[in-house]
């Protein structure tokens, strides 16, 4: 990989903080160091499963660049055990974005279940990743091209299952019409760029929609989040 310049953004003021996980030596320095050339603050590196889980809760980085098959402990149970947790500082857990060999459908949809915030094939270039990392950071799902459908299509296959217990009872948290619409369009597979453009609104008021909305409605990431509205027909609206 060749190194492209980069930006900062994420959770906090600075750099954002990112994390490699892979089991190939000479592949994870590389990306440590196109990531660190291009502005990102690259806490930690592992390269197995435990050490990754290990690592991370004591590095809390913003974004974990994540290869799912790991000795020790597969890549998706790694994001399973991260995502969501709040370790000893009390911030959540890392976005985490899957930087894979694989594009195998089942792959996909097993990391997007786990948690995972995006799905990178290792076949991207290094400015596609620079821009996976800074977008993942922010919240935005990112996809290799052509997977992002295949997600969409899985949260409508789960949308058919039954609704989670709780969340249609009376007197639960009404949403404003403006996040109803940024639910709307979120359902509709559009990222968040997209839905600022379409809205004439910045980036982060739409990260700032999202956020309102899943603290209110009691869900903990995007695929919640899209079920929860596939379910109630937004996606049609």
């Amino acid at each position: 990989m060749t190194s492209a310049t980069g930006g900062n953004g994420g959770r906090g003021d600075g750099a954002v903080r990112v994390m490699v996980v892979d089991d190939h030596p000479m592949w994870r320095d590389a990306v440590a160091r196109d990531l660190a050339e291009a502005g990102f603050d690259v806490v930690a590196t592992a390269g197995d499963g435990p050490q990754a889980v290990r690592r991370a809760r004591a590095a809390g980085p913003d974004v974990l660049v994540l290869d799912l098959n790991l000795p020790g402990l597969p890549g998706v149970e790694v994001c399973r055990q991260l995502v969501g947790s709040k370790p000893a500082g009390g911030s959540a857990g890392p976005r985490v974005l899957v930087l894979s060999a694989s594009g195998e459908h089942a792959d996909v949809l097993e990391a997007v279940k786990s948690g995972a915030t995006g799905y990178l094939v290792k076949s991207a270039s290094t400015q596609e990743l620079l821009e996976a990392v800074r977008r993942t950071a922010e919240g935005d799902p990112v996809f290799t091209p052509g997977l992002a459908g295949l997600v969409l299509g899985e949260y409508r296959r789960l949308a058919g299952d039954p609704a989670p217990r709780g969340r249609d009872e009376p007197g639960a948290p009404r949403l404003t019409e403006r996040e109803t619409e940024v639910l709307r369009l979120v359902a509709k597979g559009l990222s968040y760029k997209q839905i600022a453009e379409r809205l004439v609104i910045s980036h982060r008021t739409v990260q700032n929609h999202v956020q309102n909305t899943l603290g209110k409605l009691q869900l903990h990431n995007r695929v919640e989040l899209v079920r929860y509205a596939i379910e109630r027909g937004l996606d049609d609206a």
